[in-house]
């Protein structure tokens, strides 16, 4: 076997393409001749434009459990077929009609992706801020998130796409934005062969049962304020706090631990190297306990359970005792981060609100 032979047949195996599945290798377009001379151009743009086997899409399908679903090996070889690899194909097969790729099935997939977890996160954590809930949309079923999901699923070898550079009108084509629109591609591929109900099981499978730290995208500027005025909207006692523990004092490394209470309730609790520190974490605690109140897995319930089973949104399914949830309380405006770009009314400050308590 000659050199371009043994090249040619290690980058096939990189690229997951089985020489026998080949009708004839090394294929004729793979070398170029000029003058007598042969001339072969980079096997690894060749590997990458050569088709997966339909073994290695079967066995894919079978291993997301879609076996059952998507019997067709053409259609998971067009929902891992990304839009930017159209153009290269084109470039080396002129005359060769284009591969089908997965655009307008990403497309539909994210919509419904976003449906799924929209739904779910509000009805789970119905106080949590708006912003706060677009962080956590994104964090479940977002673009690294997604490429994160291919690559457990075991999409990586089967991905066709070409990398493109960043253009005055689009920005720069990655391996994992490429990547990302397979599991999409997917849920809108279990839409169409089954139901709505279906592509909310595949979604909840593979994202929404996933655990996300909430708590870390809750931040405050001043939490101190923020439930102040938290306890008045809910016509609560004013919240005071309360040295629970301490130890050090007069040393170097004090601890203090603070609880918030309403009236005889205790809201928060923290703890610090100082009283400011400790009360300014037990006024944390206390949000963050408001706003990532959780509904009951038992009790939770989704709008789309009420569609119908075959994904017609205007006609209702079977009755079913569907009780829709509550709104949540509305967010303080400079809650969670203060990003929002919101102008927040100019508000007293504690030692005004204090000073006009005395005379009254």
């Amino acid at each position: 076997m000659g050199h371009v032979s043994k090249r040619l047949y290690s980058t096939a195996s990189k690229a997951a393409v089985s020489a026998s599945h080949l009708k004839q290798f090394p294929p004729r377009e793979a070398v170029v001749r000029q003058g007598g001379r042969a001339i072969v151009f980079d096997p690894e743009s060749w590997a990458a434009l050569q088709p997966p086997p339909p073994s290695a899409l079967t066995a894919f399908s079978h291993r997301i459990g879609l076996g059952s679903v998507i019997q067709s090996p053409d259609v998971i070889r067009r929902a891992c077929t990304h839009k930017s690899f159209l153009n290269f194909h084109a470039k080396y097969y002129p005359s060769s009609p284009p591969p089908p790729s997965n655009a307008d099935l990403s497309t539909l997939g994210n919509a419904l992706m976003g449906l799924f977890a929209s739904e779910h996160l509000h009805a789970s954590y119905p106080h949590l801020p708006t912003r706060v809930l677009k962080a956590a949309i994104s964090a479940h079923v977002g673009p690294l998130t997604c490429a994160s999901v291919a690559q457990e699923m075991g999409a990586a070898p089967l991905l066709r796409w070409h990398r493109q550079p960043t253009t005055p009108t689009s920005p720069a084509l990655l391996h994992s934005d490429a990547l990302a629109s397979i599991p999409r591609a997917l849920t809108a591929l279990v839409y169409q062969e089954r139901s709505l109900a279906s592509s909310r099981k595949f979604v909840h499978s593979f994202f929404l049962s996933r655990q996300v730290d909430l708590r870390a995208m809750l931040k405050f500027r001043d939490p101190k304020r923020a439930l102040m005025e938290t306890v008045a909207k809910f016509g609560r006692e004013r919240p005071q706090s309360r040295l629970l523990k301490e130890t050090g004092r007069f040393s170097n490394s004090p601890i203090f631990v603070v609880g918030i209470y309403s009236g005889a309730d205790k809201l928060g609790e923290g703890f610090g190297s100082s009283l400011k520190m400790a009360e300014y974490r037990a006024a944390e605690d206390a949000l963050h306990r408001l706003y990532l109140t959780r509904t009951p897995p038992h009790l939770l319930q989704l709008p789309s359970s009420t569609f119908d089973p075959q994904g017609n949104i205007y006609k209702s399914g079977p009755a079913t005792d569907y009780t829709p949830g509550e709104l949540g309380e509305s967010e303080v405006l400079y809650a969670s981060s203060g990003r929002s770009g919101i102008v927040a009314p100019k508000r007293p400050s504690i030692a005004e609100l204090e000073a006009r308590k005395d005379d009254l």
